[in-house]
């Protein structure tokens, strides 16, 4: 009987946890890494330079919990790229 209530719980909470939106340092890091990915290795290409300073100030600031400064600054330069944002949900 226990056991009965435990998989409709279950049954009932998987669902809601699917529609759950990720947290913002989350999505801060799937930008991170999309952006190191896509875009970075792009403009490096064969010629090795750093990466732009805004960019590098925004990928320090979703390291140190500031997603609300890296989050606008990220979204801009993959957009810039015409590279897709990732999924917030």
């Amino acid at each position: 009987m226990r056991t009965s209530y435990l998989f409709a719980a279950t049954a009932l909470l998987l669902p809601a946890a699917a529609f759950a939106q990720m947290s913002d340092a989350d999505y801060c890091r799937a930008l991170t890494q999309r952006y190191q990915t896509l875009v970075e290795s792009v403009e490096r290409g064969h010629n090795p330079q750093p990466p732009p300073v805004d960019a590098q100030a925004a990928i320090e600031q979703c390291k140190a919990g500031n997603t609300a400064a890296g989050i606008p600054v990220l979204e801009q330069k993959l957009r810039n790229a015409k590279v897709d944002l990732p999924k917030r949900s």
